[in-house]
């Protein structure tokens, strides 16, 4: 797959707590994209990029040395027959929006996700929001249904589509999760 060349895609550090969360703090204050009302501070961001590298990933797409976005894996649900599932997110800065950085993101954390054994990535898209429904989509992303009138945010119920997409084959679980 194609994907932007002048920037570099890697795992977060500690260190990317501070831009993600700058990043994050755009679509917390001024979108109906997340759910969240209060932007997390760093040390939060630095919990969150944390756990999400214990199973899954936390990558961040970086341009001449700034983070211009980021992506991530996280459990879909608690109970063991999920452990192969997950939820996956992307943002991207302002400057970077629509050139194809949340696109490559989101390839490179499938491909990794997929190599851990996971099976299957899901993905919420707050209604309307043409272009994550499309980004979903152009990879390959099925929708699976809406949750309507979900939750609450800037003065209106907001509806939720699920996205899904499979990774790997449909054989039996593989990888760290088929132990656990």
């Amino acid at each position: 797959m194609a994907g932007v060349t002048d920037v570099t895609i890697r795992d977060a550090t500690p260190a990317d707590a501070a831009p993600c969360a700058a990043i994050y703090a755009h679509y917390v204050e001024h979108t109906t994209v997340t759910f969240e009302d209060v932007p997390p501070g760093v040390d939060e961001v630095t919990a969150r990029i944390a756990a999400a590298q214990e199973r899954h990933a936390w990558l961040v797409a970086e341009r001449d040395g700034v983070v211009v976005g980021y992506a991530y894996g996280a459990p879909f649900k608690a109970r063991a027959a999920y452990r192969w599932s997950c939820e996956v997110s992307v943002y991207v800065a302002d400057t970077a929006r629509g050139s194809g950085v949340g696109r490559t993101l989101y390839a490179v954390l499938l491909a990794r996700l997929e190599a851990l054994g996971l099976r299957m990535a899901c993905g919420g898209v707050t209604l309307p929001n043409d272009a994550s429904v499309a980004l979903h989509r152009a990879l390959g992303f099925e929708p699976v249904g809406t949750y309507r009138r979900i939750g609450w945010k800037d003065g209106a119920w907001r509806d939720v589509a699920w996205f899904q997409k499979p990774l790997g084959d449909d054989g039996p679980p593989d990888g760290p999760r088929a132990a656990g």
